[in-house]
């Protein structure tokens, strides 16, 4: 099978591992089906995209829409944004989850702002719109769900090209889709109640909660039942891997 190219941002370790090993978990793959690249710390080689079966973009504690950013986040966008123009232009397959969401929509022309629709760290309830009731991505999931996420910035708007799929109250642009194989969600489709216990420990200082209601969060989302994110994610490797 060729490879899932999976391209991470947390520049954390322990967060880092858990989100390449939840991606694992939900895809039902092996870490010889995947290729990983933390983008944060080593860039985005040359690729020949014709070499993957699709490309997954996961989140981070780095924002779109910061005005000042880190050299590395310059550098990784940068070239990030050379592969998305590819990965457009062909509609190769590509599922990206929150950051993955917003540096997508902003390609495309999207609003991506902290102005309005950010969301507290737990889980929401998700809708499909009409049309993700009928999206084949989505034909195994329920129409309304439990998911887990947790964002400062978020889309203002449906980019042009693109078709909404999902939303919640909170934040009105939780899944999109852009020609036929391309997605992109708000909410972490990969994501469990462990992996955001550890996320919520890793990142209680970096500004998506006050610090000291990170046990609270913890025990909260510990009685989530989240299982439907998962079957989206698990549904675009076998959707879409190429032998």
């Amino acid at each position: 099978m060729k490879p899932f190219l999976i391209l991470q941002l947390r520049p954390e370790d322990a967060a880092s591992d858990n989100e390449y090993e939840a991606f694992l978990r939900a895809g039902g793959l092996t870490m010889q089906q995947t290729h990983r690249i933390r983008m944060e710390r080593d860039g985005i080689p040359p690729l020949d995209l014709g070499a993957f079966s699709g490309v997954i973009v996961g989140g981070g504690p780095y924002c779109v829409s910061d005005t000042v950013k880190p050299p590395e986040q310059l550098r990784f966008e940068r070239q990030l944004t050379e592969l998305l123009e590819e990965i457009i232009e062909t509609d190769f397959p590509y599922l990206g989850a929150c950051y993955g969401i917003g540096i997508l929509s902003r390609h495309l022309g999207g609003r991506v702002l902290k102005e309005k629709y950010s969301e507290g760290v737990g889980a929401v309830t998700v809708r499909l719109c009409e049309a993700g009731r009928h999206d084949p991505l989505l034909s195994t999931v329920k129409t309304e769900f439990r998911a887990f996420g947790g964002h400062k910035e978020a889309c203002q708007d449906v980019p042009e090209g693109a078709v909404l799929l999902a939303g919640s109250e909170t934040c009105p642009f939780q899944m999109i889709k852009v020609k036929n194989n391309i997605y992109a969600s708000q909410f972490h489709p990969e994501l469990d109640s462990g992996g955001l216990a550890l996320r919520i420990n890793t990142y209680r200082h970096a500004g998506y909660f006050p610090p000291q209601e990170a046990d609270q969060l913890i025990a909260l989302t510990a009685k989530e039942k989240v299982t439907e994110p998962e079957k989206i994610f698990k549904s675009f490797i076998d959707r879409y891997k190429k032998f």
